[in-house]
């Protein structure tokens, strides 16, 4: 049985928060309290008290085992943003967008079978992983291919014919 708990309208950036996501992706919640407590990040305060709000609704359900529960997901989606603006250079101003989130945390039961060791981990977290991994292939790759390529311009360029010199008055 999967419990939920969600927190809106906070007022920090996802970025910032999904810094603190592959922490504790896939431990127990008391596990993960006690991580948070020790990461020096001002999301981590924000996910205790998420966590702790799941587990609260965890134990309001019937037939659920609190000690058997292991976050199965954790998700920090774009919230709307406040626009503010402030002076810029040559009496123009310029937008600081003030960017807010809405965090999900599900928690999911352990099976008899399953262990904590082998519980799945944030799919999201991992697929970015995967992501990034590419990007930076692709990008060492396309840089090798430019080096070839300059290398080869230069062997086929001819040196350039200086253009004569102005005759002056006098």
């Amino acid at each position: 049985m999967v419990t939920r708990a969600q927190a809106r309208y906070i007022r920090i950036s996802p970025r910032k928060f999904r810094q603190v996501i592959p922490y504790v992706a896939g431990k127990k919640p008391e596990d993960a309290i006690a991580i948070l407590m020790n990461v020096k990040k001002g999301a981590s305060v924000y996910a205790i008290e998420l966590l702790k709000s799941a587990i609260a609704n965890a134990k309001r359900m019937q037939g659920v085992d609190v000690s058997g529960l292991y976050i199965s997901k954790m998700v920090a989606d774009c919230g709307p943003m406040l626009k503010r603006f402030r002076a810029g250079s040559m009496g123009r101003a310029s937008m600081i967008k003030k960017r807010t989130c809405h965090i999900t945390v599900e928690l999911s039961e352990l099976s008899k079978k399953q262990d904590l060791k082998h519980a799945p981990v944030a799919q999201h977290t991992e697929d970015v992983k995967r992501e990034g991994r590419a990007l930076r292939q692709s990008a060492v790759k396309d840089k090798a291919v430019s080096k070839e390529a300059a290398a080869r311009t230069k062997q086929t360029k001819e040196p350039k014919k200086t253009p004569p010199a102005r005759k002056g008055k006098g």
